[in-house]
């Protein structure tokens, strides 16, 4: 299912990814409600591994993310371009200044730890990892991750058809109902080389987690309309889509279980200011 590669966009269609990016705060109770949280192992890690409890989390969308690393004992600073989603974290107690990461202004302030969690790919990857390193205090952490969406293919393969029917002019309806993993890995190591060009952090470390998550017809449908490929179809589309995938889940006795690998590139700011 070609959900994940849909917020990747490439970057000959940088204006088609803005207008994608700024698409998730259509409805950003759904997106918070129904996008999957991350591994608790992963959030463990990063903050064992970093010098204090200071976070800078880029694009933080609805908090997602800021809520776990706050749960962990950390104080969050959310850097969020859509009003939407930054009003919505903020109700749920994360302090969000509105901005993209390129254009925000850190005013002197430097983090333990910054995270750009399902966000990185909005990011210019060479001025991103410049910035990173500017704010981020000596043996900081930077820490960039997100989920690898690949549903089976008994739900991966009608939601293909139903795309490529209902939206044949997308860029993304000539996707395959799958990818591999190491598509995905590709573009975690195509991060990692960017951050190694700075100079100014150790070598970059990737890592994996490996979970699932069991899904409802319903739930299933409540995430779908909240990933990148749809979040910009008319309302027709999008009931042609689900219905093809909801009666897909019901083939399947109403549940499927989904095996998500989530995948990180982190790296310790190292040298002199």
């Amino acid at each position: 299912m070609p959900t994940l590669p849909r917020e990747q966009p490439e970057p000959a269609r940088s204006h088609q990814a803005r207008q994608i990016a700024e698409s998730f705060g259509t409805d950003a109770q759904r997106y918070d409600q129904a996008r999957p949280r991350y591994p608790n192992t992963l959030v463990e890690q990063i903050v064992a591994g970093s010098p204090g409890p200071d976070v800078l989390d880029v694009g933080c969308g609805t908090g997602i993310a800021a809520r776990q690393f706050q749960a962990a004992g950390c104080t969050v600073l959310g850097v969020e371009p859509d009003a939407r989603m930054a009003d919505f974290a903020r109700a749920r107690g994360t302090q969000v200044e509105m901005s993209t990461f390129e254009a925000w202004e850190p005013a002197g302030r430097v983090f333990d730890t910054l995270i750009a969690a399902q966000s990185w790919h909005w990011v210019d990857p060479v001025a991103g990892a410049t910035k990173a390193a500017q704010v981020l205090r000596l043996n900081g952490r930077l820490a960039i991750f997100g989920h690898v969406f690949e549903p089976p293919a008994e739900v991966a393969e009608p939601f293909a058809a139903a795309y490529r029917r209902v939206a044949p002019d997308s860029p993304f309806g000539n996707q395959p109902a799958r990818r591999p993993l190491d598509m995905y890995r590709a573009g975690y190591a195509n991060i990692a080389e960017k951050v190694r060009e700075t100079g100014r952090f150790t070598d970059p470390v990737q890592l994996r987690f490996d979970w699932e998550q069991s899904y409802t017809r319903d739930q299933w449908l409540d995430l779908l309309p909240t990933t990148g490929g749809l979040t910009r179809l008319r309302p027709d589309q999008l009931a042609e889509i689900l219905g093809a995938v909801g009666h897909a889940i019901d083939a399947l006795g109403g549940r499927f279980t989904m095996q998500y690998t989530t995948l990180a590139t982190t790296a310790v700011r190292v040298g002199t200011r």
